[in-house]
């Protein structure tokens, strides 16, 4: 049985209250760590630290340059201990071994990108239209950030807060899902060892109520930083505006995947089943709407279907296995609940439908890769996020009933187009309501590229350079040259 500690001020330490909780491994649906089980007091702890890291001591008097050098220095203890880290998220959120390898042997990059980017933030001196006065602008921190990560890719997540916000000179509290803190309580151990000071890095584990209200709304944070749902996300906006802080937000998504009948059908059914069996559906980019053009429907489907059952289900830790279980038990519930929806809606169950029941599945929260066709955007399985392998099927005549029902959802995170065309390919791309889209290619992310959603699919954007510049704010200097200082009472 492991047993995990808090991270504050640049050390393992235990709960005011002295309080822990079971994490569940979902292959076995048994527990295999304690967590401790923080509280306002620990969150107040650790965003003081924070704080204290921020105005003083080693920190605030690093160069930029100093502070992308252990940036990197990160990196490349992550690079080091990939496959550790790997095998610590397979056990706690029970992702494929093969999925969180290859990210955790992807997640230096981004340590490696903002380290480097750290020192190539400019600011501009702005030729004025008034003369006897030089003005530049320089961009600096903005203080203690809240990074609250999903239980999905915890590592990957966090990498896409942490590395940014460390270059950019902020200090940064974390709080993982209490679904999966433990390899983030496990990855804070390189922070010690890269070299930050104290403070700079935090970690406190717990339940939303207890640990994340009282880290969104302490006043001494300035920035939050978080992936998970919608509704979480409306929260934490609201409560931000209050006094002012800025927010990320990487929510939830309903993706069209819209396959054309000029595409290469072969690459397209296999975007498909990328797009919403792997990672067993457990992602905010699922394609969970299949969009398909009416005259290859059924040509489509046969060979989709044939794919589908194909998928070997198991063991995560298995490079073997290509369908997973359910990350938790209520996810777990909540996909059998939509299931049973869809059927009661009237969609037509083409594939799975319900728990999985082989033997190679043991006791683990599996669900069989499910499809239903003939399902029309209007239903609940169409326009609410699943986070599943349950894929929703559509017919289409064309490119503008193919745009109308893509955009017919409130989300806008990820979409995808299947075409040869590449005029349709562009017409479509300026048409989806969405901050990715993917044509030809499906799941692609790159530590280069910003990544984030419009209408209720969040705020901001995470990744690429514009990613630091949520980070930073932007001061504007004056300098009197020589200009007279006229009447007092009016503006220069």
């Amino acid at each position: 049985m492991e047993n995990f500690k808090m991270y504050i001020d640049g050390e393992f330490v235990e709960t005011a209250s002295g309080k822990s909780f079971d994490s569940y491994n979902p292959f076995t649906g048994k527990v295999w760590a304690q967590v401790a089980e923080g509280g306002a007091e620990d969150v107040d702890r650790a965003v003081k630290a924070a704080h204290r890291a921020f105005t003083e001591g080693a920190w605030p008097e690093l160069t930029a340059s100093q502070r992308g050098m252990l940036v990197h220095r990160l990196g490349d203890l992550v690079a080091r201990d990939a496959k550790k880290l790997a095998e610590f998220e397979v056990m706690d959120n029970g992702k494929l071994i093969a999925e969180m390898q290859g990210q955790l042997n992807y997640v230096p990059q981004w340590y490696y990108y903002y380290g480097g980017l750290a020192d190539k933030i400019e600011g501009a001196v702005i030729p004025l239209d008034k003369k006897g006065y030089f003005n530049f602008t320089r961009h600096e921190p903005l203080g203690v950030v809240a990074a609250i990560t999903a239980w999905n890719s915890p590592l990957l997540l966090l990498a896409w807060k942490l590395a940014p916000a460390l270059a950019a000179g902020c200090t940064v509290v974390v709080k993982p899902s209490e679904f999966t803190s433990a390899s983030t309580l496990e990855f804070v151990k390189l922070v010690k060892e890269a070299g930050f000071p104290d403070g700079v890095v935090n970690v406190v584990t717990g339940f939303g109520k207890d640990v994340g209200v009282p880290l969104t709304t302490h006043p001494l944070v300035k920035k939050i930083a978080f992936t998970g749902s919608d509704g979480t996300g409306r929260a934490i906006n609201e409560a931000a505006a209050k006094t002012f802080k800025r927010v990320t937000l990487e929510l939830g998504g309903k993706s069209p995947n819209i396959v054309f009948d000029d595409a290469n059908l072969e690459d397209a059914v296999n975007g498909a089943v990328s797009g919403i069996f792997a990672a067993t559906g457990q992602t905010c980019i699922a394609g969970s709407r299949l969009l398909l053009q009416e005259s290859i429907h059924d040509q489509f489907m046969d060979k989709l279907l044939a794919l589908a059952k194909t998928a070997r289900m198991g063991d995560p830790m298995s490079m073997e296995t290509q369908v997973g279980p359910i990350t938790t038990q209520p996810q777990y519930d909540k996909v059998l609940s939509y299931i049973d929806i869809a059927k009661t809606e009237g969609a037509k169950l083409a594939l799975g439908g319900g728990p999985a029941t082989r033997p190679e599945c043991g006791e683990g929260w599996f669900v069989e890769p499910t499809v239903f066709t003939d399902v029309t955007n209007t239903m609940r399985i169409a326009q609410e996020e699943v986070f599943g392998p349950v894929l929703s099927v559509i017919k289409f005549k064309d490119e503008e009933e193919a745009a109308n029902i893509a955009n017919d959802v409130r989300f806008g995170l990820g979409s995808g187009v299947w075409t040869h065309d590449i005029g349709r390919a562009i017409r479509m791309s300026e048409r989806i309501q969405a901050g990715t889209v993917w044509v030809n290619t499906y799941r692609a992310v790159s530590y280069m590229s910003p990544f984030g959603g419009y209408k209720d699919s969040g705020l901001g954007r995470e990744s690429g350079i514009e990613s630091i510049y949520e980070y930073l704010q932007t001061k504007s200097v004056w300098i009197n040259t020589g200009a007279k200082t006229g009447n007092p009472f009016v503006l220069r």
